[in-house]
């Protein structure tokens, strides 16, 4: 009897781990599916899927299809020495961690939106990234190590492995070491679980992390996809890519969407939220790509609404704990703020001088006129007072609220 052929095939996990696992060669998803749950220990991977990359685009396999319709002839080949590729990637996006019943299931969860971090094109969200990359340093190395020198806080680690590189070019390094630095010492004493949770609420505000992108052209003899349509939480999006950045242009939300068909390659959507927009036409890259696009999308949708009532539970969970655990924290410029504190002080010194010589020469004024000056000048030293104690000790931030406070600061 003739040996069984067999497949090898290796599955690649969020956080740069893999699993390895032997298949038959008419082997379906679900057989590497089962072997995936088993090694990992989970019972189940809830927004988890496995993927395949084809055409740079990840397309989810279909568990009920035979493994060869996703890796063609190579599959029924003889055995190569290199391993089938699958990928483990997160296929339903969620507001909170906490409808991850499994903490393995949410370290992966984690672990691929940090990588989804260091690729997003969000700049009008820049102060999001710095809250994001203090979640993620409190997660992953604990609490900030405490340092006397303010200039060289925050200076353990790499820029590069929690910032996007437009960001750190924009901002410099310096400046995000610095400021993340401030940020992470806020966080001290918080649970590195804690911290995780934190990072997949905040993450999913960012407009490009929390949702899986399709390359999508207007016409289908065009060879440049500069159309993408993103399959999001809350339903789909369409972002057109304008000098490398993805700039939205409609989002539907689920209840907006009428219907979803494909033809071939050429996927409409019908609308009845847009009443210009009634019908989008786009072309994706093949028939096979459509198919799994849509069925991606229609999974999506069903599982939203089977749980919206328990991501409403949770949301209102969490509202609660964040009203009682309020906390504000302040980026800024600590090298500007000084300068600009140290000419306030100056005019302020200037002002007290000009006073004090228009006191010794006697100069005759109204009661009202006295009143003033001497209200003037009794504000000017308080402020002055309160001003260089702050800037004595550190207390930049605090220093920058006092100015706001008291109309010194625009």
């Amino acid at each position: 009897m003739a040996a069984k052929k067999t497949r090898h095939v290796c599955v690649l996990l969020p956080d740069k781990q893999h699993l390895d696992c032997t298949v038959g060669v008419k082997a379906r998803g679900q057989e590497v599916w089962t072997s995936t749950l088993r090694q990992l220990g989970v019972g189940d991977l809830q927004v988890f899927a496995l993927a395949v990359l084809r055409d740079n685009e990840y397309i989810f396999v279909d568990l009920d299809e035979r493994l060869t319709k996703y890796f063609c002839k190579r599959w029924t080949r003889e055995s190569p020495m290199v391993p089938y590729i699958l990928f483990l990637r997160i296929k339903f996006y969620v507001e909170s961690g906490l409808l991850l019943m499994s903490s393995r299931v949410q370290q992966l969860y984690y672990a691929e939106l940090r990588q989804k971090l260091l690729l997003s094109q969000s700049p009008h969200q820049e102060a999001l990234f710095f809250l994001l990359a203090a979640l993620a340093l409190q997660a992953e190395v604990g609490d900030h190590r405490e340092t006397n020198d303010e200039e060289k806080c925050g200076c353990d680690f790499l820029p590069e492995d929690y910032f996007p590189s437009w960001l750190i070019k924009r901002r410099g390094r310096d400046y995000v070491l610095q400021n993340v630095g401030l940020l992470h010492a806020e966080l001290r004493g918080e649970a590195s679980s804690r911290a995780v949770l934190r990072f997949i609420r905040e993450a999913s505000r960012l407009q490009d992390a929390a949702l899986t992108l399709y390359r999508m052209r207007q016409d289908k003899k065009s060879r440049k996809s500069s159309i993408f349509l993103g399959v999001a939480m809350t339903g789909v999006h369409i972002y057109q890519e304008i000098n490398g950045i993805h700039q939205i242009l409609l989002d539907f939300s689920w209840n907006d969407i009428d219907s979803l068909t494909f033809q071939g390659s050429k996927f409409e959507i019908v609308s009845s939220g847009s009443l210009c927009i009634p019908k989008l036409v786009y072309h994706s890259p093949s028939a096979f790509h459509s198919k799994h696009i849509l069925m991606h999308i229609r999974d999506s949708h069903r599982l939203h609404f089977s749980t919206r009532e328990a991501a409403i539970y949770v949301q209102h969970l969490e509202d609660m704990e964040a009203g009682c655990c309020y906390r504000e924290s302040y980026i800024c410029d600590t090298t500007a703020l000084k300068q600009r504190l140290r000419n306030i002080l100056s005019s302020m010194s200037d002002c007290s001088a000009a006073e004090e010589a228009e006191e010794d020469e006697g100069t005759p004024s109204e009661t009202p006129s006295c009143w003033s000056q001497m209200t003037s000048k009794r504000s000017c030293g308080w402020m002055k007072n309160l001003l260089m104690t702050l800037l004595m000790c550190r207390g930049w931030l605090r220093c920058c609220l006092a100015c706001q406070w008291m109309g010194l600061w625009c």
